[in-house]
């Protein structure tokens, strides 16, 4: 008989299944205090909850017999995921269950924002019969651009389609042939902000997403825009949208989140007549609240009973002598990913790593998958990706993942390399752990180079002539950016060139603009690695 504590408020139906199995027993206790937890969960298997108890390190470590914590809901910030690790313990979560709440939400404050409902509900029940002030349009022949194309976007995008509206589609994953099968077109964000009538964002806040549409991108937006946010506040700039509205560029906005939640009292969007907020309500449902309860109670009985089970989000075990052979590889791993992603433009087709060395003696998918985290959280966001969905993210988008062994040394020890496709370009870069120096960059593209991975770079690409290395530097100095290190590559002398710049601080995006303007200078990207 396995035990089951239910901490949180969690609907009978919800975990109705974990009530009626034969080999469980479901406690329900809301509104532990940790002390409390921590002096009962020792006889539990399995804890259920949402976003009220805190699944601490303390909570794990008296949890004994504990195999897994469920959280209904989609975010994991409650629960210590690397006290659960470290003790085995497995971290599950309903990813799916509030796609169609939010996907009609969107639907519904579009439709809100493009008839004016809120107000002209208010005037009508303030006693004013005003048919005169609240003319809107339909959404028949209207241009809808989707800033995100993963579960929720796509079922925006299928229902838009039911409506006759055309749909421009963007993600970073999302290709051609994807595309034409859901009848959209593939669009960059520019295109998008040119082009479309009413706009929806769908993406995760992430440093590359935060603020995605501002100031610059209202400025060549097709006047007239309806916009709508039921995705992560942060996304669009609140202050420039406001801005926007009341240039008439924009025509009306639908926000359910915020940037600060709740918002200031002094909040522009509270007051302003062409702006309907709600609190934050995409996945307020009961149907919702219910899914992603049975979705969690499913897993757990699945863990439990030793079956195939989904939605883990830390890390599976690993077996020891493999472990101790890849874990100093884990975080070089994870950064290459992310250096890659930075530096490649386009959406991504296929991820291929090679392994060379001792390394490529073991079963190296639990290196690969830190290598894909790094590669997605980059665009999905940290929240998103974990070490166990990442395959998993990767295959649901349509990514082809090549791996390739060789024994040969290539002069390291080890030496793993990640070259990404794209529809734009391939890229590649590789990395080490040199003895007294810790992880390495290698390799980028064709150039050797020697570079930690971690902090605020700038890769400028150039050609090889006298006088780079001092233009760079004084612009650089000019904008107070201090240069920790330098390194040059090149094949040939006078041929192409990289320069790779670790810096103090965060680079001003008018400070890359002006590296365009430099001679002999083709590109700077920054990268930055936690």
């Amino acid at each position: 008989m396995f035990k089951v504590l239910v901490s949180d408020p969690i609907s009978d139906m919800g975990i109705q299944q974990l009530m009626d199995a034969q080999d469980i027993s479901v406690d329900k206790k809301p509104g532990l205090s940790e002390d409390e937890l921590v002096a009962i969960i020792g006889q539990y298997d399995a804890l259920l909850v949402r976003s009220q108890t805190r699944v601490t390190e303390r909570v794990m470590e008296a949890g004994k017999q504990l195999k897994v914590v469920g959280r209904a809901g989609v975010g994991v910030d409650n629960i210590d995921l690397e006290a659960a690790t470290q003790r085995g313990i497995i971290v599950i979560n309903a990813p799916d269950g509030n796609t169609i709440t939010t996907c009609e939400h969107t639907f519904a404050m579009m439709m809100a924002v493009a008839r004016h409902i809120p107000q002209a509900y208010l005037k009508t029940v303030g006693g004013v019969w005003d048919r005169k002030s609240f003319v809107g349009v339909e959404l028949r022949n209207k241009v809808l651009g989707v800033l995100g194309m993963g579960r929720i976007g796509s079922e925006v995008a299928k229902r838009a389609k039911a409506f006759g509206m055309e749909i421009m589609g963007y993600d970073p994953f999302l290709t051609e042939e994807r595309a034409e099968k859901m009848g959209i077109k593939l669009s960059s964000v520019e295109d998008i902000v040119r082009n479309a009538d009413f706009m929806t964002v769908h993406t995760p806040l992430t440093p590359e997403t935060r603020h995605m549409i501002g100031k610059a991108q209202f400025e060549i937006m097709k006047p007239g825009m309806r916009i709508v946010n039921c995705a992560r506040g942060g996304i669009i700039d609140e202050y420039a949208l406001v801005e926007a509205v009341d240039q008439g560029i924009v025509a009306g906005a639908a926000f359910d989140v915020f940037e600060v939640e709740p918002p200031t009292e002094d909040h522009p969007f509270l007051k302003h007549p062409k702006i309907i907020v709600t609190p934050h309500l995409g996945a307020s449902t009961v149907e919702a609240q219910e899914n992603v309860a049975i979705d969690v109670s499913e897993q757990v009985l699945h863990i439990l009973r030793n079956e195939p089970f989904r939605n883990a989000v830390n890390m599976p075990p690993i077996p020891a002598d493999v472990l101790n052979k890849l874990q100093p590889y884990f975080s070089l791993g994870e950064r290459l990913g992310s250096f890659i992603a930075q530096l490649t433009e386009g959406a991504v087709e296929e991820i291929t790593v090679s392994y060379s060395g001792d390394v490529a003696d073991v079963d190296t998918q639990p290196l690969t998958r830190h290598i894909v985290k790094g590669i997605l959280s980059h665009h999905l966001g940290s929240e998103q990706v974990n070490l166990v969905n990442s395959m998993h993210l990767a295959k649901q988008r349509g990514l082809n993942i090549v791996t390739q062994k060789s024994n040969a040394a290539k002069g390291f020890t080890n030496l793993l390399s990640v070259t990404l496709r794209t529809k734009k370009e391939e890229r590649l870069v590789a990395g080490t752990l040199l003895n007294g120096y810790g992880a390495r960059i290698v390799q980028i593209d064709k150039f050797p180079v020697d570079v930690a991975p971690e902090g605020n770079l700038i890769l400028v690409s150039h050609n090889d002539k006298p006088g780079i290395i001092g233009r760079v530097g004084t612009l650089l100095g000019s904008n107070d950016v201090n240069i920790a290190t330098m390194q040059v590559g090149r094949k040939i002398v006078g041929g192409a060139a990289i320069m790779v710049l670790t810096v103090d601080k965060g680079v001003p995006k008018n400070v890359l603009t002006d590296f365009a303007q430099l001679p002999d200078i083709n590109n700077a990207k920054e990268i930055i690695l936690f």
